[in-house]
């Protein structure tokens, strides 16, 4: 498979957070097809902490969108996907692994069309544990709605490189 920098480039700063989604039903292969591709995420060590539980019972999303006002776009989105972390066998980087994990989900899902918005999980643990009957070592990272969209955002503003990018130290302006 050969792809264009350009062509990757592009993918990248395409995707966007989708909070409007169609009714349309996303087939069990594209789902499983999104999470076999996320296991190839980085992770360190190679320990791969992660499990993925995909959400579509109707009374389960409802209760995972009532965590707080940002987890809303669960109830428009056919799916939820909790990414979740074994944080007894990645003690240290459980976090930033699976939130890798997240990330390629979010990723693989716009190369197929469809679009994800990312919901916060780390002030409702034990809430979420509960609702999904997870064993307390692991811990929710991320909840991703994912179906396919029914809006075009435009980009969002981003900080300029000047205001976030040092050489060497902080402070120190990386220039050209």
């Amino acid at each position: 498979m050969s792809c264009r920098s350009e062509d990757i480039l592009e993918f990248l700063l395409t995707r966007r957070s989708i909070r409007q989604f169609k009714l349309e039903s996303v087939p069990d292969d594209v789902v499983l097809k999104i999470l076999n591709a996320s296991r190839y995420a980085p992770s360190a060590g190679n320990r791969q902490p992660w499990i993925f539980v995909v959400v579509k019972d109707g009374k389960i999303k409802e209760k995972l969108a009532g965590i707080h006002a940002g987890s809303i776009p669960l109830l428009r989105a056919p799916i939820g996907i909790v990414v979740a972390c074994d944080k007894n066998t990645s003690p240290f980087s459980y976090q930033v692994d699976c939130a890798n994990a997240a990330v390629y989900v979010m990723l693989v899902a716009h190369a197929l069309g469809l679009g994800t918005v990312w919901i916060q999980t780390l002030r409702n643990i034990e809430e979420i544990q509960k609702t999904l009957e997870l064993p307390e070592n692991y811990v929710p990272i991320a909840i991703l709605a994912l179906g396919y969209p029914a809006e075009k955002p435009q980009p969002r503003p981003r900080k300029p490189l000047e205001e976030i990018v040092y050489l060497d130290k902080y402070g120190n302006k990386y220039s050209t």
